[in-house]
Parts: structure tokens; C-alpha cells; sequence
């Protein structure tokens, strides 16, 4: 239970389609469709075509804990990607990659085998009978714009799906999409 007058800390596993914010904007929808909480604030972005885990908080220091890089809170995306990486791609995201506005910092990655038990998404992605797709974690402490999709690009596998399973020591354990749950502080 939560104590008075503390920060209330949200997980949310965002579905794809949906973006971080209450508003819905064109083609795609708004977190008010999911969560019905008065006084609470996303603490970061995730891409409207990409999904899991979001967190809320109605403190604003939280969420700039949160969400900005200088705090160094890891975030653990899942990226199923087209082709299967060999060990050059997976070196080359943990060195840091090269975009159009800088090098990354490093990073950890690895192939997920097996892959993640996860969720359809809907609509599902494309699918090329020639050619397989994989899935790799990539875990970063920064984010700009895309970062993890582009990231993969740039070392020759690109995203085919994406999936944040992680910010810190929040995980998506236990929410399906769409569902939300009140979270106690860690640390």
C-alpha cells in the first residue's frame, strides 16, 4: 500500500499504435484509452511503433530520474530484427555505433536464443519467407531519437519489431499489453 503523499510510480506495457501521451494524434491512439489516473505523467518516450514498458510517476523529480541519460538508468529493449547478427554486429553495438548525430555510447548486446516469450502484435509484422529474423537485447544508457532502431540499421540488421522489456530494475514481468499496474519505488 501506498504511503500518503508519495510518488505514485506507474508500469505500463504500451501496446504498438498507441503513443506516450494521454492525447491520441492522428492515426494513433492515446494512453487515455488504457490508463484512467488523474495526476500522473510519462517519465520518458517510447515510439508509437513500439512497445512495452513505460513508466508514470506523478513526481517530477522521478521522472526526470527516469528519463534522463546524465541518471544513467539502463533501459532493455528486446529488437527483433531481419537477418540473424553475427558476432562483427553484435561487437559493433556493444562498441557503439556510428549515426548521423554521433557515437553511440557502448552498449550491451546479445542474441536472444530462445527468443522471448512475447505477445502477437497486431498487426503483425512483415514477414519474408527468404529471409529469417532474430532476436537481440540491447540494453543502452542513453536515448535519442530512434536510437535503438537505427542502431541496428547501422550494423546491417534492421528492426523489425520493438519491444522495451526494461528501464532500471522496472521490468514488464506480468503485464500484458495494454494493462497497467501500481509500482512500489526501488531503490
Amino acid at each position: 500500500m501506498q504511503a500518503p503523499g508519495s510518488p505514485l510510480l506507474i508500469r505500463c506495457n504500451k501496446p504498438y499504435g498507441v503513443l506516450s501521451q494521454f492525447t491520441p494524434e492522428g492515426r494513433w491512439r492515446g494512453l487515455q484509452d488504457f490508463i484512467d489516473l488523474p495526476g500522473v505523467y510519462v517519465a520518458g518516450r517510447l515510439d508509437a511503433d513500439s512497445e512495452g514498458l513505460l513508466l508514470l510517476t506523478s513526481d517530477g523529480k522521478l521522472q526526470a530520474r527516469i528519463a534522463d541519460p546524465r541518471f544513467k538508468m539502463e533501459k532493455t529493449y528486446w529488437a527483433q530484427v531481419e537477418g540473424v547478427p553475427d558476432d562483427t554486429a553484435l561487437q559493433a553495438l556493444c562498441q557503439g555505433v556510428q549515426l548521423n548525430d554521433g557515437l553511440t555510447r557502448p552498449a550491451r548486446a546479445r542474441l536472444l536464443e530462445p527468443p522471448p516469450a512475447v505477445w502477437e502484435r497486431e498487426p503483425p509484422i512483415r514477414v519474408r519467407l527468404n529471409k529469417p529474423t532474430a532476436w537481440i537485447e540491447l540494453v543502452i544508457r542513453e536515448g535519442r531519437n530512434r536510437q535503438v532502431r537505427r542502431m541496428t540499421a547501422a550494423v546491417g540488421y534492421p528492426t523489425l519489431r520493438l519491444i522495451r522489456a526494461a528501464i532500471g530494475p522496472y521490468t514488464l514481468d506480468g503485464l500484458a499489453p495494454g494493462s497497467w499496474q501500481k509500482q512500489a519505488l526501488i531503490g
